[in-house]
């Protein structure tokens, strides 16, 4: 039985690894690694179909290392065993071990001083937050690493190689796909590379020859392998951009029948994950201090939508967007934050002031370090009078309250009164 595209298209060696620049690009820690043939173990974590599992696989093709790939939620203690054998006889064995988060006691417990001596590299894939599900023994032995979904341009460059690559790929066949196709096959995975080479590759058996013995993958045959619709039939593939800013904007603006309208074209092509990031985005950049308590709403109402999944979604998130279009607007975090931002890369830091540097260690005192500190919560309304910028700046202003909804209003009173 032939292997499936996703599987047959996976790296052989650092060089092939698309996307992941962070990771693998020149200079970059794993390429610093495999160059210097100086592995250590590590957990790569992030959304499925990313390539955590083929920068696994490149990281041996590039060593020449013997790789094994187990589970940690299905595979026995046995088949740890195995490989620890395996790596016994021939030096090093590099063991990807999937969803390692699920990795009980006894099998740690073997693991670890496998883990010490080298015998064994441990490369650990898991979807989860490792600093929070994975245990502290583990962790403390891996470098980590997230895995980021792929951008458009990354997943274009794959799907072309599958498309050329005669001896894994789909070379061989006579496949002419339309560029809306590939656009929309490499925009709407939402940088799942495993779950766009299968949807090309379902395309590409599944579609009859035409009478010029052409494959044709048209934009219709996309969206039905992948069953996801196009925002719209474009020509240049923009609209996938257009529809998001739009989203973003008519919200911003206060329009709640246009932002429902942008929103149902989003949940109509199954964009769950894009509108659920946008919303999060929107809440914190343009609602704000606003109205703090639906930005909490709409965590929440995120919450249940990814929970539910579409088509079930489509309520909460109808009423988080109208929430956020009818609330007051304020933009005076993210203004603040970009203005402190750019004095830093302007080079306007300074030292800490020598009351606020740390002191719970022997000969602070002697320097003077935290000598005149004075500790708020000793003082009437817990707050006392003291300079806690650098010398340098001051006298600098990052947060400019915005005047809209109670809230903010009530922290520019506050503000003042601290002033």
């Amino acid at each position: 039985m032939k292997k499936p595209l996703a599987y047959r298209m996976r790296p052989k060696t650092i060089d092939q690894v698309v996307g992941q620049e962070h990771l693998v690009g020149k200079n970059r820690i794993i390429r610093r690694m495999v160059d210097a043939k100086m592995l250590s173990s590590m957990i790569l974590y992030g959304p499925p179909g990313t390539g955590k599992t083929s920068i696994a696989s490149a990281i041996s093709g590039s060593t020449k290392s013997a790789f094994r790939h187990l589970n940690a939620a299905t595979d026995s203690k046995k088949d740890l065993q195995i490989v620890v054998e395996e790596a016994k006889f021939s030096g090093q064995v590099i063991l990807l071990l999937d969803e390692i988060h699920r990795l009980d006691k006894p099998k740690q417990d073997f693991l670890l001083p496998h883990l010490e001596s080298g015998l064994v590299i441990l490369i650990g894939a898991t979807t989860e937050n490792p600093y929070i599900s994975i245990s502290p023994a583990i962790r403390s032995r891996c470098q980590i690493f997230e895995v980021k979904p792929l951008s458009s341009t990354d997943m274009q460059k794959a799907l072309n190689r599958a498309l050329e690559d005669k001896t894994d790929g789909l070379g061989e066949l006579p496949i002419v796909i339309d560029e809306s196709a590939l656009l929309h096959l490499s925009r709407s995975s939402m940088g799942d590379l495993r779950g766009a080479l299968n949807a090309l590759e379902l395309a590409a058996l599944s579609t009859p020859p035409n009478e010029n013995g052409n494959i044709k993958i048209t934009l219709a045959v996309a969206e039905e392998c992948l069953q996801r619709k196009a925002l719209v039939h474009d020509k240049d593939g923009d609209a996938h951009y257009d529809v998001i800013s739009a989203f973003q904007k008519s919200i911003r603006g206060s329009d709640v029948d246009a932002s429902l309208h942008y929103l149902g074209r989003l949940v109509e092509a199954g964009e769950l994950t894009v509108i659920c990031r946008r919303l999060m985005v929107i809440a914190y950049e343009d609602i704000n201090f606003g109205n703090p308590n639906a930005v909490q709403r709409t965590v929440s109402a995120v919450q249940a939508a990814q929970m539910l999944g579409l088509p079930e979604a489509r309520i909460p998130l109808a009423h988080a967007v109208i929430d956020l279009a009818l609330s007051p607007k304020s933009n005076s975090s993210i203004e603040a934050i970009d203005r402190a931002l750019q004095d830093i890369r302007d080079g306007k830091s300074g030292d800490v002031p020598k009351h606020l540097k740390d002191f719970h260690y022997k000969g602070a005192e002697a320097l003077g370090r935290g000598v005149s500190y004075k500790f708020p919560h000793a003082y009437e309304d817990h707050w006392v009078a003291q300079q806690y910028l650098p010398d340098s700046i001051k006298q600098a202003v990052y947060y400019k309250p915005a005047v809209t909804g109670k809230y903010e209003q009530a922290l520019s009173s506050q503000l003042k009164k601290r002033k």
